[in-house]
Formats: structure tokens, sequence, C-alpha cells
């Protein structure tokens, strides 16, 4: 029996927030579609069941068999889950009259009541739902209220299954956290072992079983994802690790050179690619963003797979993929939740490229990447790199792309991340750019007028990228960054500062 949990996804968009919280207990969690359960639950000690848009009372309604979970596994319910619970059980799950959303304050508790340990009236909660349950299924026991939600929270009798109307997982319930550890820790008993070390040990000894003797190559970027994963299969295979770092052209102003010099004394076997005339043929004349992102997409595959063809016998490529990248690329329920953009890294490869895919860090928030990058004794300047988009600055770049204008915004950006550092504010970022956008606007230079390109900073707060809040950078620094970049870059007259949060803008323009 593992200590894993299932996390069953009904489409609801907090999902991945409910495995942010399971992971911060220390317990390990997997997402896994409602219409799509693990035909072996046995590794699984506690399974909870997601919001979703639908209504239980739609005849569409996402109806899983819980027949082998119900009544055998620790079971929670959270919003939709808890309102299925109830409708096929025999409750009464009615539409409300206005929606329940937003912030509400727990009014009743139930008094020793495990689930609720260290949780006491006037909690606040967050309410998401546009039905309630109005008669809970008979055997049940009323835990918790509010004011305006009469069956916030219940139990079956005579089994650990419960229930609430909430969302435990997000900000504003202030003890959602620790309802999830009353749950998963003292009900379901399972122990909180998953640790960076332990995640180390475990991937290791996987990747030596899974590869051998076999070669593999791996794309490096520079960034945290590509170089954590570079040191653990480094620990797992040694020599039989080719590292190559692809210069696609689209790269920071002087990356190329940078990164490779960072990586000489990691011990890494590491190859630089010079393939920039490569990508900026293909992205010529093209503007629409999904377009570039699979151009580029392309270009790197056909790189690799002539890169792999100069190491004899190699058989896999290694990315490094993570959990965002895989949510945001795929819909986790086939259906319900929206596909938000497509991911370079994510899909798997050509029938032409006969390579086998590994991705060591496929289940991993960036923030435990980062973590597990700590334990393994990488320096802390790499692994407080802020994140770094694939496409590199095709995707800042609005509209299509020519040298001249990647040479411009790598002016730019060079500019504003430089200042950040500068002024001690680089490490308080979770990820900065500048985006050059596709309008020209009049200015005054000296006695004459100018009409020049326009480009918008963007700094944003955040733990892993699934949201962002935009960062707000002293008016002293935006001042004077704004002033050397219409001063120092030719073809630029004019700054602005994004100020949209993710959602609903995403943290990338394109």
């Amino acid at each position: 029996m593992q200590n894993n949990v299932l996390i069953l996804d009904f489409g609801s968009q907090y999902t991945q927030l409910i495995a942010r919280r399971v992971r911060e207990l220390n317990i390990f969690c997997e997402i896994k579609p409602y219409n799509h359960l693990p035909e072996d639950l046995s590794e699984y000690k506690a399974v909870i069941l997601s919001g979703s848009p639908f209504s239980v009372r739609a005849e569409d309604a996402p109806h899983p068999d819980l027949s082998q979970i119900r009544g055998k596994k620790p079971l929670l319910g959270v919003c939709y889950g808890a309102q299925y619970l109830a409708h096929f059980n025999g409750g009464s799950v009615e539409g409300s009259n206005t929606r329940e959303y937003g912030r509400a304050k727990l009014s009743y508790v139930k008094e020793n009541e495990p689930f609720f340990d260290k949780i006491s009236i006037g909690s606040q909660v967050w309410m998401s739902h546009a039905d309630s349950i109005k008669e809970l299924p008979e055997n049940t026991t009323r835990l918790a209220s509010t004011h305006d939600v009469e069956n916030a929270a219940y139990k079956f009798n005579g089994e650990d299954s419960y229930a609430i109307q909430f969302h435990p997982e997000v900000y504003h319930t202030t003890d959602g956290k620790q309802l999830l550890e009353n749950f998963l820790v003292h009900i379901a008993g399972v122990a909180q072992t998953w640790t960076p070390d332990a995640f180390v040990e475990t991937t290791v000894t996987e990747l030596k079983r899974k590869i051998g003797q076999d070669k593999v190559i791996l794309g490096l970027s520079g960034g945290v994802d590509s170089t954590v994963a570079a040191i653990l299969l480094h620990k797992a295979i040694g020599k039989h690790l080719h590292c190559i770092f692809v210069n696609n052209g689209l790269l920071r102003k002087n990356e190329f050179e940078d990164v490779l010099h960072q990586y000489k004394d990691m011990g890494l076997n590491v190859k630089g690619v010079d393939a920039s005339a490569r990508f900026l043929d293909a992205l010529a004349g093209e503007s629409d963003p999904e377009k570039k992102r699979k151009a580029i997409g392309r270009v790197f595959i056909e790189v690799f797979d002539d890169e792999s063809h100069l190491v004899e016998d190699a058989k896999w490529l290694a990315q490094g993929t993570i959990y965002p990248d895989v949510i945001e690329s795929v819909s986790a329920t086939g259906g319900p939740s929206a596909t938000i953009k497509s991911h370079h890294n994510v899909g798997g490869l050509p029938d032409f490229m006969k390579l086998n895919v590994v991705e060591p860090l496929r289940m991993l928030f960036k923030d435990e990447v980062r973590r597990v990058g700590a334990s393994m004794g990488i320096d802390k300047t790499l692994l407080g790199r802020h994140p770094f988009p694939g496409p590199g600055l095709a995707i800042r770049i609005l509209g299509d792309i020519t040298p001249e204008k990647v040479a411009i915004l790598q002016e730019v950006d060079a500019i504003f991340i430089n200042g950040l550092k500068e002024w001690g504010l680089y490490d308080k970022v979770w990820q900065a750019g500048a985006m050059l956008l596709p309008v020209n606007s009049v200015g005054v230079m000296g006695d004459e007028r100018t009409y020049e390109k326009c480009v918008a900073l963007r700094a944003v707060e955040s733990t892993d990228g699934m949201t962002a809040d935009w960062v707000n950078l002293p008016y002293e620094f935006l001042q004077k960054t704004s002033n050397d970049i219409i001063n120092k870059v030719k073809g630029v007259n004019r700054v602005v500062y994004d100020i949209s949060s993710k959602p609903p803008a995403t943290i990338e323009w394109e």
C-alpha cells in the first residue's frame, strides 16, 4: 500500500490547487479524469472528488462508479463532489436562487468532530456553486453550516466518507490546509513522506531501472526545470547522458554563451548548437501565436533528431516537462476543462523520431522542482532564475518575427532584467519580461517627430504559475527603466507596464 492520494477531476479550475495543497502536506497525489479511474486502486490510501462546472441535476452530469472507493477508502467530496454524493445517495440537490460565490463564515461546527479539529465557528470559507444540498441522504450527519448554506459539510455514518460544499484548496478558505490535514493525516492515516530527498531517491532508482545502460539526449535551456532534470539523470546514468543546448535565435541577450559557461563546472556533458537561422527561417512571416509555438516545437524536434544521430545508440529524449505544462496543454477530464495553450515539450514525438521520452519532473510543480534542486546542492542563483518560455522571445514579439525585432527586444529585456537585479527586486518577482507590441506610436525626440515601437514590461508574483498577480514595482524603478529603454534602444519610443493578473490574463502575451 502506497501513501498516495487520488484526486478525481470533474473539470474544476480549482482541481490543480487541491493537488498543490495536498503536496504542501508532504503527501503525494495524482489527478486523474473522473471517467478514467485507475484499474488498480490499491496504491491509493484516500480519494478526493473535485468540483465541476456541471450540475449534478443535468442529464450529462459526470457520474462515475465509486463502488470500489466509497466505504472502502477514505473519501472527501469537494463542492460538486459533495453534491454528487448527496444527489446519488438519496439526498436532494436544488438550484440556488442566487449563485453562492465568495467568502462565507462557518456559523455551526459539530463539537468533538475530528474532521473539524482546530477549526472553529467564524472560520472563513470560500463558496463557488450554483446548486445547494437541501436535504442530506439518510445515515449522514451534518458537520458544519454557514449563514446561507445549512449543509456546508457532512459525513456518512459508519464510514470515512466526508463532503464539503466549500473549497478548502483556495487561499480564501482560512483553515483549508488544516481541514485537508485532518482528513488525510488524522482520518485516512496517510503518511507525510513526500519530501525532496525521497523524490530524488525514488526517481533516481526508477530512472536506473527504466533506462539501464541506454544513452539519453536532453535539451537544456539554462532554466530550472531542464537543469534539475539533467542532474537527476546524471545521478542515475552518468556519462550516458548527452545534453544539448540549442540557440534558437530567440534567447535573451548573450544567453547562449552565458548558459554554456554556467554548465561548465557542473560535470554535465553539454554541447552547444547554434540553430538560430533555422528557427528564424521557420518563423518568417508567421504571426499566429499557436502556429509560432508549433513551428518552434517542430524545429526543436528536427534539431534534436539531427543531434541524436550523432550520438551512437541514443534511445531516449529527456525533457524538463512539469505538471503545469501537462495540465495546461491537455484537458484533465477530456472535456470539461479547457485547453489553455500548447507547450512545445508536451505531447510526445513524431513517428519519424525513434526515441523514447523520459520526463523525470512530469509530476512536479515549479516550487517542488526548486526544492528538489536545492536538496541536490544545485546553486541557489541558478534555482532562483525566473521561468523563461520554451519558445523564447517569439511569444514576446506579438506578430511576425524578424531578426531586427529580436535584437530590439533583447536589448529592452536586458535593461529590464538587469535593472531588477541592481535594485534588489529580481528575487521578489516570479517571472519578468518585456513584450514588443505590433504597434507604432508617435513620439518626440529632440525636435523631431518619431513613429516607433511600444514595449510592455511585465512582472508577476506566483507560486507555481497556475495563478499570478502583477508586482507593484516602485515608480522610481519604472521611471528609470523606461528612460533607459527609450534612450538606449533605437526603435522604441514608448514603454507601458502590464498590471493584469492570471486569470484572466496569462503570464505571457501569446
